[in-house]
C-alpha cells in the first residue's frame, strides 16, 4: 500500500543491512504463523480458560475467518479498530485479520470516544471490532455509536455475541470452505510486502489522544523473535500472559514471541483469582508479570502457580526486593524488561547476575539495538553512570510515528534515534553494561503499565465550569505502582469525587485515566520562575500516602 509522506521509512541501505544479516525474513507475520503451524500442526497453539487449540487448528480457524473477513468486504489494507480483552477469540480474530490482510489499530477494551473517534479517524478506520459482554460497560452498542459521522466506518464486528446481537459476528463469518480459505489467504499474502505496515499500536502519549505506532511485518516479526530468543525459550516453553493481549506487550512478548518458536501460549486474564488456575493447571514455564501483577506473590494460587514455572520477567516501576525474592526463593529465574511500543527492549539475560537482574532492566535484546543517553534536550551524550534521557534505534525501533511528521521533527534526533523521555543511566554489573530506569522526562502517569497523560486529564477537567486549575500527578500505589491524583482549584465548593467522575464519563474519557484522588487547595504552586511546581506536589501526595493521610 501507499503510505507515501505517511510513514516514515526505515533508510533503504538500513534495510539491506537487516536482511542480509537475517534479522528481517521476506514473509508476512500471517506467513510465519502458517509456517510454523505446519511444523507444529498437532502442538497446543494456545490454551485459555474458554478451551485450547492445536496450532493446526489456530492456522484453519484463522484461515476460515480471513476468508470470512473478504468476503464481508474488507480488502487488504482496510484499518480496523480492536477492543478486545484476553479471551480465545481475541488469538483468532487477530490472526484472521492478518491473513486477510487487514491492519489492526491496537487500542484498548477501556478507550472510550475521548481517545476512539479521532484514532479512527486518523487512520481511517472502516471497522470496529468489539466483543460482547453480558455485563459491565456495551462495547457492541458504543461500537454502533462510534459509526455515527464517521466518515469511513462501515463495519461494526463482534466477537463472542448472541444471535439477534447488532453487528456482524466474526463467529459466523468463519463458516467457510477451509481449501477456499487456504487458497484466498495465500494469494492475499503473496500481494503483501514485508516491509508494509503489519498493525498501528499506539504511544503513550504526553498531551492529547495517543499517537499512532506504525509496525511493519518484517520488523515486528523480529522484534517477537528477538525477544523470544533473549529469554531461552523453545517449542517446550508454556507462556502465561495475563496483561492486555491486544497490546504491544501482549503482541510481541506474549502471543508473536511464543509461536515464533512453536511453544504455547496460556492466555490468562488480568484477574489473578481466574489466571493462577490456568497458569497452574497448564504447567506453565514463563510469565511476564507488570507492576498491577506485583501481589501475586501474596496470592493463595501462588505456591500452585510456580509449580513448572522457570523464569519470571518484571516490567514496570522499580521491583521491590520482597517481589524479587519471593520467586527467587522457589527455585525461579527472575529477571527484568524494558520496553514500548515504539520498538527498543531490553531484557536481563542468562549471564546476568543478580545484582543486576535486581536493579537493572538489562540489556537490549538485539545485538543490532542502539542506544544512547543523552543530557535531555540536546544530541549530547551524557558519560556512563550519569543519568539523561534514552534514545534508541534499531531493526524493530520505529523511524516516525504515522502521519504526523511535527512530532517526529521533536521526538527523533538528527540521525534516527528515538527520544524516549525515559531518563535512564548506564551501570556495569558483573562486566554487562545494563540500562538503570531513574524516571521519565514526560509528564505521564503510569498505572499498572498504563500510561496515563496528566496534561491530557488536567485539560478536561478545567472544562468543569467550576475548575479553574488542575494537576495532575502520579501517587505511590503498592499494587499498580501509581494512581493518579489531582490537585484543584475550584471557583466555589469544591466538587465531590462522583461529581468529577460524571464530568470526564460526560467527555468519554477511559476510566483508567480517571483521578482516584482529589486536593482541593487555594491555588497551584509555582517556582521562582513561575512555573507550575509539579515536585513539590509529588512530594505532598508521596508524603501523604506514606504517612496513611
Amino acid at each position: 500500500m501507499d503510505w507515501a509522506g505517511r510513514l516514515a521509512p526505515y533508510p533503504s541501505d538500513t534495510v539491506r543491512q537487516y536482511r542480509a544479516s537475517g534479522l528481517w525474513g521476506t514473509r508476512t507475520v500471517a506467513t510465519e504463523l502458517h509456517e510454523v503451524a505446519v511444523r507444529r500442526a498437532p502442538h497446543p497453539a494456545v490454551v485459555a480458560a474458554e478451551g485450547s487449540l492445536s496450532y493446526a487448528e489456530l492456522d484453519k480457524a484463522t484461515d476460515r475467518l480471513a476468508l470470512g473477513l473478504s468476503n464481508a468486504g474488507l480488502a487488504p489494507g482496510d484499518r480496523v479498530v480492536v477492543q478486545l480483552t484476553n479471551r480465545l477469540e481475541s488469538i483468532v480474530a487477530w490472526y484472521g485479520m492478518l491473513k486477510a490482510g487487514l491492519i489492526p489499530v491496537c487500542t484498548l477494551a477501556a478507550h472510550r470516544a475521548h481517545e476512539i473517534g479521532p484514532i479512527s479517524r486518523k487512520v481511517g478506520a472502516v471497522a470496529h471490532l468489539v466483543e460482547w459482554s453480558p455485563s459491565g460497560f456495551d462495547l457492541v452498542a458504543f461500537a454502533v455509536e462510534q459509526q455515527v459521522d464517521h466518515p469511513t466506518m462501515r463495519l461494526v464486528l463482534t466477537a463472542g455475541a448472541p444471535a439477534g446481537a447488532p453487528g456482524t459476528s466474526i463467529e459466523r463469518l468463519a463458516d467457510t470452505d477451509p481449501a477456499l480459505a487456504r487458497e484466498r489467504v495465500e494469494a492475499i499474502q503473496a500481494a503483501i510486502d514485508p516491509d508494509d505496515i503489519v498493525c498501528f499500536q499506539l504511544s503513550g502519549g504526553t498531551t492529547g489522544v495517543p499517537k499512532v505506532i506504525p509496525r511493519l511485518h518484517a520488523e515486528y516479526w523480529y522484534n517477537a523473535r528477538s525477544y523470544a530468543e533473549a529469554g531461552g525459550w523453545d517449542e517446550s516453553t508454556r507462556v502465561a500472559h495475563l496483561i492486555p493481549i491486544i497490546h504491544n506487550a501482549g503482541i510481541t512478548c506474549g502471543l508473536h514471541a511464543t509461536h515464533s518458536v512453536g511453544g504455547t501460549l496460556v492466555l490468562g486474564t488480568p484477574v489473578l483469582d481466574q489466571a493462577l488456575p490456568v497458569v497452574a493447571r497448564e504447567r506453565t514455564t514463563d510469565v511476564l508479570i507488570g507492576h498491577g501483577h506485583f501481589g501475586i506473590v501474596d496470592h493463595p494460587l501462588f505456591e500452585e502457580a510456580m509449580t513448572a514455572m522457570k523464569r519470571v520477567v518484571l516490567s514496570g516501576a522499580k521491583v521491590p526486593a520482597r517481589v524479587f525474592e519471593a520467586f527467587e526463593s522457589r527455585g525461579v529465574w527472575v529477571g527484568q524488561k524494558f520496553g514500548m511500543g515504539e520498538g527498543f527492549f531490553t531484557m536481563s539475560t542468562a549471564a546476568s547476575t543478580r545484582e543486576a537482574r535486581l536493579t537493572t532492566v538489562g540489556v537490549p535484546v538485539s545485538p543490532y539495538d542502539e542506544f544512547r543517553v543523552l543530557e535531555p534536550g540536546t544530541e549530547t551524550e551524557v558519560p556512563d553512570g550519569a543519568v539523561g534521557e534514552l534514545a534508541c534505534r534499531g531493526p524493530y525501533t520505529i523511524r516516525g510515528y504515522f502521519d504526523a511528521p511535527g512530532i517526529n521533527s521533536s521526538a527523533f534526533t538528527s540521525d534516527g534515534f528515538y527520544r524516549t523521555g525515559d531518563l535512564v543511566a548506564v551501570r556495569t554489573v558483573g562486566g554487562e553494561r545494563s540500562i538503570s530506569v531513574e524516571g521519565r522526562l514526560k509528564d505521564l502517569i503510569n498505572r499498572g503499565g498504563e500510561k496515563v497523560s496528566a496534561e491530557e486529564v488536567e485539560t478536561l477537567l478545567m472544562r468543569h465550569p467550576r475548575i479553574v486549575a488542575a494537576a495532575v500527578v502520579a501517587m505511590p500505589d503498592e499494587r499498580l505502582g501509581e494512581r493518579a491524583c489531582a490537585y484543584l482549584v475550584t471557583a466555589g465548593e469544591p466538587l465531590t469525587m462522583s461529581e468529577v467522575q460524571n464530568h470526564l464519563s460526560s467527555l468519554s474519557l477511559a476510566k483508567f485515566k480517571w483521578p482516584e484522588r482529589l486536593e482541593w487547595i487555594p491555588e497551584l504552586p509555582r517556582t521562582p520562575l513561575g512555573k507550575l511546581d509539579k515536585k513539590l506536589l509529588q512530594r505532598d501526595i508521596t508524603a501523604k500516602v506514606t504517612t496513611g493521610r
